[in-house]
């Protein structure tokens, strides 16, 4: 059956590049979208700006050769074959959804309304179902509100985007560690020791972690804890930890208070991992653990000449421009939290304040706002990004490429705790790196469980 994709705005700026995801399928994109995105490219939101001027030129390069009547009916999209390579390519098509009118047979709905582009992209797909009866047609949105207008409307397929949704339940995300019932060394059968440079690895079988990766925690009913470093198709490199050694860390006067925290306390510093991902609820201790290292790892370690701390804030492309001073007196409203994590470190010194103001200095501290992060390289930095539930796995990977030599970043998030109406824990950016950075040897993530923040704020986060 011929398939029909008709994509919503929404769509496109969640991902600029979508029209080469639905493989070998018939793609339609209304006028009224191209409408919206040329309104949208000059917005001072920098991020979904950039994101419908990319969205643009990208079905540019698909029509740009084309004939009025070929876009119309319909163009080859180049790289679209699906998983079999003697599949024909999919092919996009511009809807002039200006000629639809309420003389048509198929439903309508008013297009003058207050929300007319939403009706006319539906009155796009309620057309097309009905002049193609044979045909699978789905209109494609992100809008929840918009997806139960058009299947009241009559539309029979309406879909969210889920391209980006790379498991199909967020339980099933992964955690960073895996936790063994009884004694891990009683289901092993064999194991060989060997020694890599100072540390002793553990060789055993892959079949008894089928699902480990490399920096994966394993931890048994007892006191059993290991770090998966290699991974092989039937063997897995893993290295011995002591739970106690765990527990007893110390980096710039924290100490972990559970065993999740002493995990990531533990891959915070690894050396050879370049990106670590942080989850957990509010008050676990994620953005304590990310500055806390930093601190040491510039003034003690001297490992990296500079601190860069950004977080991401829905309205702050368009708020910033308007605030008076600097770049950093400007993220100060919503930096405030890495403030209240510096009074937390420093707070039983003889003067806090001075003490704070000597750290911002000499570890070299920058507050940065994620839209001014574009086409800059960081070297020898340490840099954390808080608050990225938010964020989509492009706007992600735009940042994480910003990490140049000898860096580390630290990528901080909640996924309890989603402000974008458009993206689901499913769909996160967050979830999208955790699952496809997992593997890449020189990633380590890490589900802070726990709230450690107050007793109030564990009764929140779990009953409210």
């Amino acid at each position: 059956m011929e398939k029909i994709f008709v994509l919503d705005t929404n769509v496109l700026l969640h991902d600029p590049m979508a029209l080469y995801a639905f493989n070998e399928h018939r793609l339609v994109i209304p006028m009224t979208v191209l409408e919206e995105l040329d309104t949208i490219k000059d917005r001072k939101d920098k991020d979904v700006s950039r994101e419908a001027r990319i969205a643009i030129n990208a079905i540019d390069d698909a029509l740009s050769d084309a004939s009025p009547k070929q876009i119309q009916e319909g163009v080859e999209i180049p790289d679209t074959n699906a998983q079999f390579k003697e599949a024909a390519p999919g092919t996009l098509a511009i809807f002039p959804d200006q000629l639809i009118s309420h003389d048509n047979e198929a439903p309508y709905l008013d297009g003058s309304t207050q929300q007319a582009n939403d009706n006319r992209i539906i009155n796009v797909a309620l057309h097309l179902q009905t002049h193609n009866k044979d045909s699978y047609v789905c209109l494609v949105t992100k809008d929840i509100n918009m997806r139960l207008k058009a299947k009241g409307s009559g539309l029979e397929h309406v879909e969210d985007y889920r391209k980006d949704r790379v498991i199909d339940d967020i339980d099933l995300m992964s955690k960073g560690y895996e936790i063994v019932e009884g004694d891990f060394w009683d289901q092993i059968e064999s194991v060989k020791s060997v020694q890599e440079g100072p540390v002793t690895m553990h060789v055993i079988d892959r079949a008894v972690l089928p699902d480990a990766y490399p920096q994966m925690f394993v931890c048994d009913d007892g006191d059993f804890v290991g770090l998966v470093r290699k991974v092989s198709d039937t063997s897995i490199h893993m290295q011995q930890l002591s739970r106690d050694r765990l527990m007893s860390q110390r980096i710039w006067g924290l100490e972990p208070r559970n065993l999740e925290q002493a995990m990531a306390f533990f891959l915070i510093q690894c050396e050879d991992i370049d990106m670590s991902v942080l989850t957990g609820p509010a008050g676990s201790g994620k953005t304590l653990i990310a500055l806390a290292y930093g601190l040491h790892a510039i003034m003690e370690e001297k490992r990296y000449d500079k601190l860069i701390v950004a977080r991401s804030t829905p309205p702050i492309a368009e708020d910033i421009g308007f605030l008076p001073g600097t770049e950093e007196e400007k993220m100060a409203p919503w930096l405030a939290a890495f403030d209240d994590n510096l009074e937390v470190l420093h707070g039983a010194d003889e003067s806090p304040f001075g003490s704070i103001e000597y750290i911002k200095e000499r570890a070299n501290i920058q507050f940065k706002s994620l839209n001014f992060m574009r086409g800059r390289s960081f070297n020898n930095a340490y840099i954390i990004i808080d608050e990225c539930q938010g964020l989509t796995q492009f706007q992600l990977k735009s940042i994480v490429t910003r990490v140049g030599m000898n860096s580390k970043i630290i990528v901080l998030g909640n996924l309890a705790q989603i402000d974008n109406k458009y993206i689901t824990p499913l769909t996160s950016g967050l979830t999208y790196l955790v699952e496809k950075s997992k593997h890449f040897q020189h990633a380590g993530i890490m589900h802070v469980n726990g709230i450690e923040r107050s007793r109030l704020a564990a009764f929140a986060e779990e009953n409210l």
